[in-house]
């Protein structure tokens, strides 16, 4: 029985914990100074509460944790890895940058562990369904292929570390930045008393875009405080675009008002739109 370490136990944690144990995997965590609805999930999924020393020795650790976090988990996990006779393929799959994921690259290879670059695009795995894709990138991603025996797509990105977490990037400010355009502008509409002319509007010419800022949006709301940092990382990525940077430093700086309690009546606003764009 393979033994996967996944940390840690959010919403896409402990899905992918879930759908590993479904398929036979022993999944370890880490619920040290997590809050009783950590737990619940973690327990729900099958995930198993674990040290340190005992997560370094699983076969795969999984890093799923904000971006924010991604960095400070594998310095905390230096000293275990280091120790590690047996040492485990450290996968970051967190929504990163190229350069913070070199950073992080640079600090499992100090612990003598093998690290694979990681990229989760699409939502949770639900039972029934395929659930998101799997990316990896680096010099021997062999070792991750054991997780589409477990249930998950996964799929080898082609390239070295880095790889898979500018597809992420890409995806991301795609996907997620989008979501923020619609936000802006369906809230500049509204403020000028033209955001029934402009519902009107996307359903009649660009009822496909409709469709999606009617999921899309609601999604959102519980999640703009963690996608702050991710348009943070995103700005990173682009590098010398100077416009690039400006536009998704603009995003953050959008999505972590709608996270604070200056945002909720704009929160409010766009629940609203999303909700009479899908009764149409």
């Amino acid at each position: 029985m393979p033994t996967i370490a996944v940390i840690a136990p959010g919403a896409m944690g402990s899905a992918i914990g879930a759908r590993l144990s479904e398929h036979g995997a022993r999944v370890l965590t880490s619920l040290d100074g997590r809050g009783a609805a950590s737990r619940a999930r973690a327990e729900a999924a099958g995930m198993v509460h674990a040290a340190e020393s005992d997560l370094a020795a699983a076969d795969l650790l999984l890093s799923i944790v904000p971006p924010a976090d991604a960095e400070a988990l594998a310095r905390r996990l230096a000293p275990a890895l280091t120790a590690a006779a047996k040492k485990p393929v450290y996968i970051d799959a967190n929504a990163v940058s190229p350069e913070t994921v070199g950073r992080i690259a640079a600090i499992v290879a100090a612990t003598g562990a093998p690290f694979l670059d990681g990229a989760i695009l699409g939502l949770p795995p639900k039972p029934g369904a395929k659930g998101p894709r799997v990316y990896v990138s680096g010099s021997d991603t062999a070792p991750a292929l054991i997780l589409r025996d477990l249930g998950l797509d996964l799929r080898v990105c082609p390239g070295d570390v880095g790889a898979a977490s500018s597809l992420k990037m890409s995806y991301a400010g795609l996907n997620k930045g989008l979501t923020a355009l619609a936000a802006i502008m369906i809230l500049a509409a509204g403020r000028a008393g033209a955001g029934e002319a402009l519902l009107a509007e996307l359903a009649e010419n660009e009822p496909a875009l409709l469709a999606r800022f009617a999921r899309g949006l609601p999604d959102m709301a519980p999640k703009a405080a963690r996608w702050a940092p991710e348009m943070e990382e995103i700005a990173d990525f682009l590098g010398p675009d100077a416009a690039g940077r400006q536009v998704f430093a603009g995003y953050a700086a959008l999505y972590r008002h709608l996270a604070g309690e200056a945002g909720e009546t704009d929160i409010a606003a766009l629940i609203r739109f999303a909700a009479e764009a899908a009764a149409r």
